[in-house]
């Protein structure tokens, strides 16, 4: 039978499995469907479509850090939010007492920084809200600085969410230890606890990372010291440090298997020891009337 068009004739182009007005001689090396040059993306070994190159990025397994998060470039969403909350309520403080240095004297601070006798009977929002007020211009900036170096570090190598459980749960550390082990009379207020979970955090990374952890412990020692000679709460910043390093401890130790129960559980066990810790401190101030009998006795 003599064939359909005139012999010698070329055969038709195929068109683009994605446009099909678009005739093209080239294919993708992966499927072999043909693609225009638009629909082509360069692949280790000719080129591939945009198909196949968004299934091969769906199958491929991405690299993750020591806790199991996603290994990412991407912006410290998290650090930047807590340094705008924390800007923004010194700037509230500063425009209610008039005063930068002064801020204290804000009804915002007054209603929001840790005052252990106003806690102990119901205001516990004070252990979480106190962790965004701050005495003034330079113990803001100091702990925005702390912030703004470690924070990106510790929240690119746990994850957004592993990153906010440890920062909460180091500015509650911090709390419950000046609260449980310190004295009714100290007014309480600042990231520090958090920041020194951070370095805590820092601290597990590096030593799991087999990098150089001394300058880390110089400046965390430091910081320490400064303590006995400023009004800064030693306790504070200690029991932000302690849970921030042992959270982070179990959450880059935690097998690979289950990791995320075993993480889940280290951050719902730090919880309970510190709700404990608040619950028992407010049981031995359990009524107003003794609470202010011992803060007129011992603070005034």
């Amino acid at each position: 039978m003599p064939p359909d068009g005139p012999i010698g004739a070329e055969p038709e182009t195929p068109v683009c499995a994605r446009h099909s007005d678009r005739p093209t001689r080239l294919r993708c090396t992966r499927c072999d469907r043909p693609a225009c040059p638009e629909c082509l993306r360069d692949a280790s070994v000719g080129m591939q479509c945009v198909d196949c190159v968004n299934e091969g990025a769906r199958t491929v397994r991405r690299p993750r850090t020591l806790a199991g998060a996603e290994v990412s470039n991407g912006r410290p969403i998290i650090t930047q939010v807590m340094i705008a909350l924390n800007v923004l309520a010194y700037v509230v403080t500063v425009v209610q007492s008039g005063s930068p240095m002064n801020n204290s004297r804000a009804g915002l601070f007054t209603a929001t920084s840790l005052i252990p006798e106003l806690t102990a009977n119901g205001e516990w929002w004070r252990i979480v809200t106190s962790g965004f007020m701050h005495f003034g211009l330079i113990h803001l900036a100091l702990n925005m600085a702390a912030l703004f170096v470690v924070g990106p570090v510790i929240e690119q190598e746990l994850g957004k969410l592993r990153y906010s459980a440890v920062y909460f749960l180091s500015l509650l550390g911090g709390s419950a230890a000046a609260f449980y082990f310190g004295s009714v009379c100290q007014q309480l207020a600042g990231a520090s606890g958090a920041v020194f979970g951070l370095m805590g955090a820092l601290l597990i990374v590096f030593k799991r990372q087999k990098r150089d952890i001394s300058t880390i412990v110089v400046i965390v020692g430091l910081n320490l010291v400064s303590n006995i000679f400023t009004n800064a709460s030693l306790l504070g910043h200690l029991g932000g440090f302690v849970i921030g390093g042992l959270l982070t401890l179990a959450m880059v130790k935690a097998p690979r298997e289950n990791r995320n129960a075993y993480q889940i559980g280290a951050v719902v066990a730090a919880a309970l020891l510190l709700g404990v810790m608040f619950v028992l401190r407010a049981s031995e101030l359990d009524t107003v009337a003794e609470v202010v009998l011992e803060y007129a006795e011992t603070c005034r």
